[in-house]
């Protein structure tokens, strides 16, 4: 039987498993998924260990994105633009390494009835979750994209890997006298349970907020948007069954159905 994992550290946590599984089942694809915990020194051995067990693919969580990157024979644009990789196929002696993340989220604003064309849009964060979904953002035609980060440089790191003017970099504090209709939280806030450093004003006048977080309870940011009345506020567990949909489709050629594994994920959260 094809096999499949999860690599990660700490990874009890990860649905992974569940929606592969339920994906597994919709689609009637003979197929066995299991998450599998890594030791931070092992993770090349771990996915030789794969390949020769029937390994077909793999999906990578923290801390292991940007050893994944390195470990690839050939890469997509994206995981390219990104530095990092979310999801490993192997075929044919070849390692092909894709970042997900960012088709994840697109397809949940849209599914969430959020158009990123001719808007403008602001990236709050500049670590590996912001990269991984600039190039996904940029593919929707936005008005404009800006992101900001506390260090300025980090930001600016990002828009130098993009065409000249595609992308602004602005620190926090800079977003203070500016107008957005989409905000995206890519920082660790959402987890931290943080607010952001960001005004009332600045989220207030958006149509939607989106944080790559999810939990049982909405984020401190999600909170503070539904207070101020943004009439879009989500969360990021559809993101996850979205990346993970596409990298089922990158493996087995098939599109799941989002929907009903969304369902049953919110479900078990309550």
């Amino acid at each position: 039987m094809d096999q499949y994992r999860v690599f990660g550290n700490p990874i009890a946590q990860s649905k992974s498993p569940f929606i592969q599984q339920q994906f597994a089942v919709q689609t009637k694809q003979t197929m066995n998924y299991l998450s599998e915990l890594v030791e931070l020194d092992q993770f090349s051995c771990a996915v030789k260990n794969l390949i020769a067990n029937k390994g077909k693919g793999a999906n990578v969580t923290a801390p292991f994105k940007e050893q994944a990157f390195a470990l690839c024979d050939e890469l997509s644009e994206r995981a390219k633009l990104a530095g990092a990789v979310n999801t490993l196929i192997f075929s044919n002696g070849v390692i092909y390494g894709d970042t997900t993340d960012g088709v994840g989220l697109v397809s949940d604003l849209l599914r969430s009835q959020v158009q990123l064309r001719d808007t403008k849009v602001l990236l709050l964060g500049a670590g590996g979750a912001a990269k991984g979904v600039v190039q996904s953002i940029l593919e929707q035609s936005p008005k404009s994209l800006t992101i900001a980060n506390r260090t300025l440089s980090k930001a600016q790191a990002i828009t130098q890997q993009y065409p000249e003017g595609s992308i602004k970099a602005v620190t926090f504090a800079d977003t203070e006298n500016l107008v957005f209709d989409i905000i995206i939280n890519a920082t660790s806030a959402g987890l931290s349970g943080d607010s952001l450093p960001i005004l009332d004003q600045t989220i207030e006048s958006s149509i939607a907020c989106y944080d790559m977080v999810y939990g049982k309870e909405p984020t401190a940011f999600l909170k503070q948007a539904k207070q101020l009345g943004v009439e879009h506020v989500i969360d990021g567990l559809g993101m996850l069954v979205g990346q993970a949909a596409a990298s089922f489709q990158l493996w087995r050629g098939v599109s799941p159905d989002v929907e009903s594994v969304l369902a049953s994920l919110r479900t078990q959260l309550k």
